[in-house]
């Protein structure tokens, strides 16, 4: 395939390319232990809300070396990530009770939450936090045993928890909770919804969760006939994305529409309409429409429409509207 057909990477994706999360050590407390002495180590810390420390003067991560670590933060456990460059990098999340505004005064740093940092960071720094914001959510909200009730310990260098029981020693993984979000299409117009929330004039992609026993596909096709009424034929694989926010997959598709007919029966969107390139072109330049954010996969599914159908470039609209 040309690359150029290829959707772009996805905000918080790619981060195989430069981590290696080397889930078959996270049993060895020993070599983790070491990793985490050494002065190549890297901790990456978070807040309880899962706020990323960064440089008060930058748009880098704050990250701490294992000296800081102990000058700072003493024994606090610590989650591997992984390595890269030779480096190993770890997670350390604090609690409540930590004197926040201190610590940030110390380390020269600010707090920011991952949604406005996403498009700030460095592609990789973006993928860490991400990661890491998934990881510690599970952490914090998975404290008892499914089975039993009993407090659980973290294991796998806190990749999972297991329960102390001996009648049962459940082992509980991090959960991930799929969702499908699709551009559906139909003779030269894409519909999309907005939520009655949304600022005015913001239209999406509709977007749902999967279901026991469903398909992504078939999930398409039921969210879509949910939302909006639309009859879905054809569905194809765009790409997608991780979306911590607490703790989602975003898996995106493009689907074929039999119709334009909309029905929004169960009444979950305030509106949802077809809109042609042209229609989105004069929208953005009347301030009548507003996407995505571009740290979403909806807004990429947007982006790689209007390219493919219209050999428009949304970021150039966007940015021509807001060089006004």
């Amino acid at each position: 395939m040309d690359r150029a057909q290829l959707p772009r990477p996805n905000t918080f994706a790619g981060l195989s390319l430069i981590l290696d999360r080397i889930a078959e050590r996270r049993d060895e407390s020993g070599w983790i232990a070491e990793q985490g002495r050494s002065t190549a180590a890297r901790y990456l810390l978070l807040d309880a809300a899962g706020e990323a420390f960064l440089r008060r003067d930058d748009e880098l991560l704050r990250w701490l070396g294992n000296d800081e670590r102990e000058r700072w933060l003493g024994d606090l456990p610590a989650t591997l990530l992984g390595i890269a460059d030779q480096r190993p990098y770890f997670l350390l999340v604090l609690d409540d009770a930590d004197d926040l505004a201190a610590l940030e005064s110390a380390l020269d740093a600010r707090r920011v939450s991952l949604r406005s940092a996403g498009l700030q960071l460095p592609a990789d720094e973006a993928g860490l936090f991400a990661y890491a914001k998934g990881l510690s959510h599970w952490q914090r909200e998975t404290r008892h045993c499914a089975r039993c009730g009993t407090p659980l310990r973290l294991v796998a260098a806190g990749h999972r928890a297991q329960c102390p029981n001996p009648d049962c020693a459940r082992l509980h993984f991090p959960r991930t909770d799929a969702a499908v979000i699709m551009l559906v299409e139909h003779e030269g117009a894409c519909l999309l919804g907005r939520q009655a929330s949304w600022p005015p004039g913001r239209y999406s992609t509709l977007a749902g969760f999967v279901e026991p026993g469903e398909s992504l596909e078939d999930a398409v096709r039921r969210e879509v006939a949910e939302e909006s009424g639309v009859i879905v034929d054809e569905v194809r694989y765009h790409s997608s994305q991780p979306w911590p926010m607490p703790a989602s997959l975003m898996v995106g598709f493009f689907a074929t529409a039999l119709s334009r007919r909309i029905d929004r029966r169960d009444h979950e969107l305030e509106d949802a309409r077809w809109f042609t390139p042209q229609q989105i072109v004069d929208g953005l330049a009347d301030g009548s429409f507003l996407p995505s954010p571009a740290l979403s996969v909806s807004y990429q599914l947007l982006a790689h429409w209007l390219q493919q159908r219209a050999g428009l470039e949304l970021d150039r609209l966007v940015a021509s509207v807001e060089a006004r």
